[in-house]
């Protein structure tokens, strides 16, 4: 089981999670499965990849971006259509500006990337992807972008402003998402102790003892956010994740989150689950299924 995570607004804000409901960071395997040509999708869910790593929603176009074990998929139209070369994306996020996303793990059969990835950028929706830093070093499972920078993890917390030059964070904790907003320095990192919180870019952090024990977290605005706890229960925060208020519940098998403001400007929620791809119009409070073009 992987935790990768991913975010972003345009106004989408999203976060990758993981296979599974326990917290447990696995070691990802050093090679990925050949993958080409990628499945085109899988045979319990209709999705490219049983293995989902990373979910993406753009707000305004509507476009729904799947990271995976074998590349990254837009999934917006029926059959899904691969984007770019075939990667193992253990790790994704969004950026700010449209169509920069940054992703971690390692290089899929044909690709010319180091193993491990360390982090890498693309600045034209995926379709190619420069190196950042820690190349051969760092396989990025957490992975979220704020206002001050870049927040990761792997192994160890780690904070950088430009996704190049990288400072350690001691922290008593491992992990499994981390869920920020390129327009807040407010960052959540879930974890199975609790919900932690950091105000100032990941720099520093705190246990909230009175918020839902979180697996899967994400941000609809800067200060909107949605979190599942692992039995499938979805809580929203209106305040940066200081206080949480239960909503609906996901029953199937969950991979990945993601939300975004709607054009009526309420927060909705997509979820990746082996099951496909369910989303939330009125604010976590029930699922539909999400029938691709």
């Amino acid at each position: 089981m992987t935790f990768p995570s991913t975010s972003r607004i345009r106004p989408a804000a999203v976060l990758a999670a993981a296979v599974g409901l326990t917290f447990v960071l696995s070691a990802c395997q050093p090679t990925p499965e050949p993958s080409t040509p990628a499945p085109a999708h899988s045979a319990a869910s209709g999705l490219p990849s049983t293995h989902i790593h990373g979910l993406d929603v753009d707000g305004e176009t509507g476009q729904i971006l799947l990271a995976t074990h074998v590349g990254l998929f837009d999934i917006s139209e029926d059959p899904a259509t691969q984007v770019g070369q075939t990667n193992d994306l253990m790790g994704f996020t969004a950026g700010k500006e449209d169509g920069v996303y940054y992703a971690s793990g390692h290089p899929g059969e044909g690709s010319d990337l180091p193993n491990p990835l360390g982090l890498i950028r693309s600045t034209d929706g995926g379709e190619t992807w420069e190196q950042l830093s820690r190349q051969g070093e760092s396989d990025f499972h957490a992975l979220t972008v704020t206002k001050s920078g870049i927040v990761a993890f792997d192994g160890t917390l780690l904070t950088s402003p430009d996704g190049k030059a990288w400072t350690t964070v001691t922290t008593d904790f491992s992990p499994a998402v981390l869920a920020g907003n390129p327009d807040s320095d407010t960052v959540l990192a879930t974890t199975p102790d609790g919900l932690q919180r950091s105000s100032d870019g990941g720099k520093t952090w705190a246990l909230d003892p009175s918020a839902p024990v979180i697996q899967f977290a994400a941000f609809a605005s800067p200060t909107e956010a949605f979190g599942v706890q692992p039995d499938g229960t979805v809580h929203y925060s209106a305040d940066g994740g200081t206080t949480w208020t239960p909503k609906g519940r996901i029953s199937s098998k969950l991979q990945a989150i993601a939300a975004a403001k709607g054009s009526d400007g309420k927060p909705q929620v997509w979820a990746a689950t082996t099951d496909g791809i369910l989303t939330s119009t009125d604010g976590g409070e029930t699922f539909l299924n999400s029938e691709p073009k």
